[in-house]
């Protein structure tokens, strides 16, 4: 009998927002008791589906654990070779009530084809093999996450050196466990950290590189390959010099586009050739502010004592932006500063001159230069201080916030914190102040922060819960509160007004 043809697996839908599950982790499992019989070893889940359909090749999307108890199984042979072509990772059969056991047709299939094969206990249900992959995912993905984070707080921290972009490629190489070179167009290393590859890898690699660096249309941005074993990418490097960066692994793991991503938008700002001593600053500003210095540390780097905006902004969908995305964010709003969150916390902060700058101010002669407009960014919700002097950037962050989670209670796309003016722009700011402090001495910043995002949504309970990600019962007892403590009728209008100017002085 000729051996059959290899069908070949077509190519991937993009994967869950998780890392791929090594096979052998849910066969560690032993409270599930798989055990593997047929195919190989190794294979990588992205899903878990279920079906009894004679033919299931058109609802799979590649990747897949398929779970089955063989219902309709009568040509082991083609449904083995169906399951392949549709890219499945592996093949969990469940035997009884159908099947007293695995049937040895479908063993050899298996073996034939190269598809792992598992054998589901009868007391296994299928949900819960599904369970235990979805816990595997959430478990790799916080792995993830972790080690993204650490990387990104130690390529900013060596970007903060005073030889930063040999910092960062060391830093990048360690992070990676490989190499990474910084060439030119022409594929000459201008800097490098990390073990040599092979030879004939290394010259691939700067192949791969000339690829990205080339300045035309159509050129990509990225560009991978394999060879010999090694991992190879390169990455074209923003500022129009040709340049990219190039790294060279021995593996793959989730988590090391994004590690590389980091580092492409700090060298984007580093090592560009055509970068002046201003603007070399002002990225060394950009890393201080990421690793959290004061207004005064930076203010000499920034070259501008303001006033400047501080914006916040989340991903209107709901996704965690990465720092790819939070600096295209930064350049559709006119900002290279910009703080691409936290783990645990999903907002993006961009510090935002509040006018055009020096280039506005020659092409005007001389005038002052034009406002900076904030508006709309499709896919994000943005919250906006008014523009801040320098030394008040901590205040502005704040009204940042409260903006943001106006815009998200409300649904807009974006809103601006709006000055004191009016009557209330009246009254001396200090004795504002220290009214506002007396008034509001017997609140705690809770409940303090919880009181004036509900006046300021009009005493809407559901808004204001949404506002601040807490259960609308909570902001009733809180408001309640506030009411006991402040001896006061929320329910009158001179009240809710006074307190809310008070809370505008804080």
């Amino acid at each position: 009998m000729d051996e059959p043809s290899m069908p070949t697996p077509p190519a991937h839908s993009p994967g869950p927002p998780a890392p791929p599950i090594p096979l052998a982790e849910l066969l560690a499992s032993k409270d599930l008791g798989l055990r593997r019989i047929a195919g190989p070893a190794d294979a990588d889940l992205l899903w878990v589906h279920t079906s009894e359909m004679a033919d299931p090749y058109p609802y799979l999307l590649g990747g897949e654990l398929l779970l089955s108890a063989g219902v309709l199984l009568t040509d082991p042979d083609h449904y083995v070779a169906r399951l392949v072509e549709a890219g499945a990772a592996a093949l969990g059969f469940g035997v009884r009530p159908v099947h007293e056991a695995v049937p040895e047709a479908l063993i050899e299939a298996c073996d034939r084809y190269g598809l792992p094969l598992l054998e589901v206990p009868p007391e296994t249900p299928f949900t819960a093999i599904a369970r235990a992959v979805w816990r595997l995912m959430a478990e790799a993905r916080h792995r993830e996450l972790r080690r993204v984070t650490r990387a990104q707080q130690a390529l900013a921290t060596a970007a903060a050196r005073p030889d930063p972009v040999p910092a960062v490629l060391h830093q990048l190489a360690a992070q990676l466990s490989g190499r990474a070179v910084l060439l030119t167009g022409r594929g000459e290393e201008v800097h490098a950290a990390g073990r040599r590859p092979p030879p004939e890898a290394a010259a691939a690699l700067a192949r791969l590189a000339r690829v990205v660096a080339r300045e035309r249309p159509g050129s990509p941005a990225s560009a991978t390959d394999t060879h010999a074993g090694t991992h190879l990418a390169a990455y074209a490097l923003g500022g129009g010099e040709g340049l990219a960066l190039a790294l060279a692994t021995r593996r793959r793991e989730a988590g090391d586009h994004t590690v590389a991503g980091i580092a492409v938008v700090l060298l984007s700002l580093l090592a560009a050739p055509h970068q002046g001593a201003d603007a070399a600053d002002r990225s060394a500003a950009l890393v201080r502010l990421l690793l959290g210095a004061t207004p005064a540390e930076v203010a000499p780097l920034l070259g501008s004592p303001g006033p400047w905006t501080v914006i916040h902004a989340r991903r209107s969908d709901g996704t965690t932006a990465d720092a790819l995305t939070a600096g295209a964010l930064g350049a559709s709003l006119g900002s290279a500063l910009v703080d691409a969150g936290r783990e645990g916390d999903d907002t993006v902060r961009v510090l935002l001159p509040s006018t055009a700058g020096e280039a506005t101010r020659e092409a005007v002669g001389g005038e002052a230069p034009a406002r900076r407009e904030v508006t709309p960014q499709p896919g994000w919700t943005l919250g906006v201080s008014t523009p801040t002097p320098l030394a008040a950037l901590d205040s502005a962050d704040l009204r940042a916030a409260r903006a943001l989670a106006h815009a998200e209670a409300t649904r807009a796309p974006l809103t601006v914190d709006t000055p004191v003016t009016g009557l209330a722009a009246l009254i001396p700011p200090d004795q504002a102040a220290a009214h506002a402090r007396t008034l509001l001495a017997p609140l705690t910043p809770p409940l303090a922060d919880t009181l004036r995002c509900w006046l300021s949504l009009h005493g809407s309970w559901d808004r204001t819960a949404v506002a601040l990600a807490v259960h609308r019962n909570t902001v009733r007892q809180r408001i309640g509160r506030c009411a006991v403590l402040l001896g006061v009728d929320l329910n009158d209008m001179d009240v809710r007004t006074e307190l809310w100017f008070a809370l505008r002085q804080e």
